[in-house]
């Protein structure tokens, strides 16, 4: 049992202080208005960090969370990140307009792996500048099921660093790898990318876990780590399991 698991276990991390750290993913193309106002009323009884949602939904999550502290979160450029930068930055204005005050941007893949720094730079840059604007808060999403190489992952942490960003993330939960058996899938979040990631950007930026957190196991772990915010869907799952402090084991992601 780990330090974390010891705190949860004697009632010295509370579930409210687990819940404090999600933002709560409603990002599923699949999902219907009707799905989404469901979800958010079921989680409005959380002291989440907040929902990150569809963009055209903002309005909607807006309503539905009024009168709790849960920030209204949405994603630009997502999920590949291939937008203009004059696109995402609008993205995020009109974000803002809606209600909005956080913003999930995915960088240009594309342009990360070809190592053209200076336009990744200045596409980060385009939207974080719509973002201080307007008094938010921006989160890289460096999408590490593509990004894989480490060398591209520090570039990206120092880049963040030199802009100030708010948080690094790591991925948007759809950035599907074919396989050499021709199927689809994805990592995620894993311990070493996290480790990476916090050790190369300046401890004031915050970082965030997403993709594949399906566990309390795996939350603590983040937590341990030095995540602020981790990115979920299974958020009333993960909340019980932790009021009943269920930690399964062997459950931390893992790149092969």
């Amino acid at each position: 049992m780990n330090r974390l698991q010891t705190l949860l276990s004697q009632k010295m991390l509370s579930v409210n202080d687990i819940a404090s750290t999600f933002d709560h993913s409603l990002l599923a193309p699949t999902l219907t208005d009707a799905a989404m106002r469901a979800d958010l009323e079921s989680v409005r009884a959380y002291p989440l960090a907040s929902v990150c949602i569809k963009p055209y939904a903002v309005p909607l999550a807006k309503e539905a969370l009024a009168g709790t502290g849960i920030a209204v979160c949405t994603v630009i450029g997502f999920p590949h990140g291939s937008n203009l930068s004059t696109v995402k930055a609008a993205e995020a204005r009109s974000a803002f307009a809606q209600g909005a005050t956080e913003m999930d941007m995915v960088v240009n893949v594309g342009k990360v792996l070809s190592e053209d720094w200076d336009y990744v730079r200045e596409d980060i840059r385009a939207v974080l500048e719509t973002v201080r604007e307007n008094g938010g808060l921006l989160k890289v999403i460096f999408e590490t099921d593509f990004v894989t190489a480490d060398r591209a992952k520090i570039r990206l942490c120092e880049i963040c660093s030199e802009l100030k960003v708010d948080f690094v993330k790591t991925s948007t939960g759809f950035g599907f790898v074919k396989g050499a058996d021709g199927g689809h899938g994805y990592v995620g979040a894993t311990e070493h990318d996290l480790r990476l990631m916090r050790d190369h950007c300046d401890p004031s930026i915050g970082l965030k876990a997403s993709g594949g957190v399906r566990s309390l196991e795996m939350v603590l772990k983040c937590i341990e780590i030095g995540c602020t915010r981790i990115g979920v869907s299974a958020t009333k799952a993960l909340l019980a399991d932790a009021e009943k402090g269920v930690v399964s084991e062997n459950a931390t992601n893992e790149r092969s």
